[in-house]
């Protein structure tokens, strides 16, 4: 402790005084007192509690910092220093001049805090003091920790299924719910073979994530509960619900078959269409008239079908010639419904990529690629002359009206150069993110590439660990992501304040 002397009221030619206590000569102050009786006198760290306690979660490694809130702080952090700073009481009657941390063990479940403050004492004199205060660490569970130690202790449960071959969807739904933080009340998710569960811990919660579901994906909702207890004295009744949420059986680049009636209501379209994509809505286009259609959930589960071909059947096709067609060469008929402008209309001969080389004829097809499509280019379709479907709606159909071959979209270079040029990336929910060689994530990464519409909706992330690849080397026309469309993945880092 020391005194510190305020600049007026010094008294001229170094005129001395008596101490009032001790009668020790020293300089004039407000108190008259010399420092060694202020200090006995004077404790400006009285009401300062000299220990306190600190909440420490081993689960999560994260420090409580009152009501509710819990904070991730190193050791001797600035953090970490706050929170012991606010754990004190009366630190607002005095100035705190300089807080600092003193060393300990790092296991010893004590940390020590050294202060110096400056507070007022009688007389209007200022007095310094430098003080130590120890923190004990008790260690107590976090409300996120306790959660997913406890059993049972979720009282509603998401069931996220769709009955494809892929998991395409699921895909799009992940960055969908990243984006928006949809899953910030989750409790845990939990992979299934067909879908996803969702836990949280009231029913409110989980129809919130129903409700984002369904803005988001076509889908038919079942609500059900179950009774755990019953207190029959205050009538209150413990439920655990269950929200059983089916994902229209579509992915993008499927072939179906729509039912008769459903054709009608939709501007009179052909049965057979291509899946384009799956949003709020199901994107249907005809390839051989360019007619396209949006579905609503409504329309599907009230004339519900399959998919004839997924894209794990697609089969690669050389094409040998094409030929634009013209407007007169177009088939309209009255009451047809929107032509799509994105695409144009073409007659196309192509040959199995297994069959180039060998005496056989091409086959003749129409498809909506026009626009996209060259003498040369490789593009993927289904083989429906071949194919063994077992389509209720697709044995109604005239066999003469059934294509052969049905186009479904451009194939651009080898996958491998693809994810080698790919300088992007996308976050995941899980901590270990997807793996590289799952063909359905890949296959995923390609249609965001693809289709600039798809993409709108998701937050792409530059890859600083890629090392720019030039695309023209592997397909001049290989789409890509440009830079404006991608966001810097940062990474928030504790700046030290000694380099500023």
């Amino acid at each position: 402790m020391e005194y510190m002397p305020p600049e007026p009221d010094i008294a001229p030619n170094g005129t001395q005084i008596l101490c009032c206590q001790c009668a020790v000569p020293i300089e004039p102050n407000p108190s008259n007192m010399c420092v060694a009786c202020l200090r006995a006198h004077v404790d400006i760290t009285e009401g300062i509690p000299k220990q306190a306690t600190l909440f420490f979660c081993r689960g999560c490694e994260r420090y409580l910092q009152p009501p509710a809130e819990w904070l991730v702080c190193a050791l001797e952090s600035r953090e970490l220093l706050a929170v012991c700073l606010k754990r004190l009481k009366g630190l607002n009657r005095v100035k705190l001049v300089d807080a600092g941390f003193a060393w300990t063990e790092p296991h010893s479940k004590r940390i020590k805090v050294k202060l110096t403050v400056q507070g007022e004492v009688m007389g209007g004199a200022v007095l310094q003091q430098t003080f130590v205060v120890e923190f004990v660490i008790q260690h107590q569970m976090c409300d996120a920790c306790h959660r997913t130690e406890a059993q049972d202790y979720w009282r509603a449960l998401v069931q996220v299924r769709q009955r494809a071959n892929n998991r395409k969807t699921f895909y799009y739904l992940e960055q969908l719910i990243l984006k928006h933080k949809a899953h910030a009340n989750t409790l845990g998710i939990k992979p299934k073979h067909d879908g996803l569960d969702f836990f949280y811990t009231s029913e409110n919660h989980a129809q919130k994530m129903v409700n984002f579901i369904q803005s988001v994906l076509p889908i038919k909702c079942q609500h059900s509960k179950k009774l755990i207890s019953h207190d029959i004295h205050s009538n209150i009744y413990n439920y655990k619900f269950t929200f059983c949420v089916d994902i229209v059986p579509l992915s993008k680049d499927s072939v179906v078959c729509l039912p008769k009636k459903l054709t009608q209501t939709l501007g009179s379209i052909s049965p057979i269409c291509l899946v384009q994509r799956v949003t709020s809505t199901i994107h249907l286009i005809d390839a051989y008239t360019g007619q396209v259609c949006d579905l609503s959930s409504t329309q599907y589960w009230r004339y519900p079908f399959s998919p004839i071909c997924n894209p794990k059947q697609l089969v690669e096709y050389i094409v040998m010639e094409i030929d634009i067609l013209k407007e007169h060469e177009k088939k309209t008929f009255p009451g047809q419904g929107a032509v799509s402008s994105k695409h144009v209309l073409a007659d196309v001969w192509v040959v199995k990529a297994s069959e180039l080389g060998l005496d056989v004829s091409p086959v003749h097809t129409k498809t909506h690629l026009g626009h996209i499509l060259k003498p040369g280019d490789t593009v993927l379709g289904y083989n429906l002359g071949e194919s063994n479907v077992n389509d209720v709606n697709l044995d109604k159909l005239n066999r003469d009206s059934i294509p052969d071959i049905y186009l479904v979209k451009k194939h651009y270079g080898e996958r491998a150069a693809r994810r080698r040029a790919r300088a992007w990336k996308l976050r995941h929910m899980h901590e270990h993110p997807t793996s590289t060689t799952d063909d359905d994530y890949n296959e995923f990464l390609d249609d965001l590439e693809e289709d600039p519409t798809l993409r709108q909706h998701i937050n792409i992330f530059k890859d600083e660990n890629k090392i720019p690849v030039d695309t023209d080397e592997i397909d001049p026309t290989l789409p890509r992501i440009t830079l404006a469309e991608m966001l810097d993945d940062l990474a928030i880092e504790d700046v030290d304040m000694t380099e500023v």
